[in-house]
């Protein structure tokens, strides 16, 4: 994040607390050199950890296990110009382990895409950042005119 921009910069915590309350966010990965940006539903883990479930003979994870990848979610207002990012980057894998899996598939998220064969995909919160503008208001002391 960007200490000068204006807006507040929120603690790891609250980040995870904003993260746990959005179903949908976005994966940035690359491919073919290029950066991608692909939305998914995940649900955290109590580490903190990002969770995915997609297929497992799916182009995505064939590019992300084993890479560092970064996931975004936000929520905005565009009536009050307030709302919040959070963006978690770490290492992604594929859950191999047999408990694991079985604990996943009661506890994590549920595929909007089912497929036959199905992988959880695990994001690391090695970094874990975020920021919030409420109500149009910086930290400049500047209202934006609108």
């Amino acid at each position: 994040m960007y200490a000068n921009d204006g807006f507040r910069e929120l603690e790891r915590q609250e980040c995870l607390r904003l993260l746990a309350k959005v179903p949908v966010g976005r994966i940035v990965h690359t491919r073919g050199a290029l950066p991608a940006v692909l939305p998914v539903n995940f649900s955290l883990d109590h580490d903190g950890s990002v969770l995915l479930r997609t297929s497992a003979a799916s182009e995505l994870v064939r590019a992300i296990d084993g890479a560092v990848v970064a996931f975004e979610a936000d929520e905005v207002d565009s009536a009050t110009h307030s709302g919040w990012s959070v963006v978690v980057t770490g290492g992604a894998t594929v859950v191999t382990d047999l408990a694991e899996q079985e604990r996943l598939t009661r506890t994590g998220p549920r595929s909007w895409v089912p497929s036959p064969q199905e992988v959880f995909v695990r994001i690391a919160p090695e970094l874990v950042t975020g920021r919030e503008l409420v109500g149009g208001r910086t930290l400049y002391g500047v209202t934006p005119e609108f």
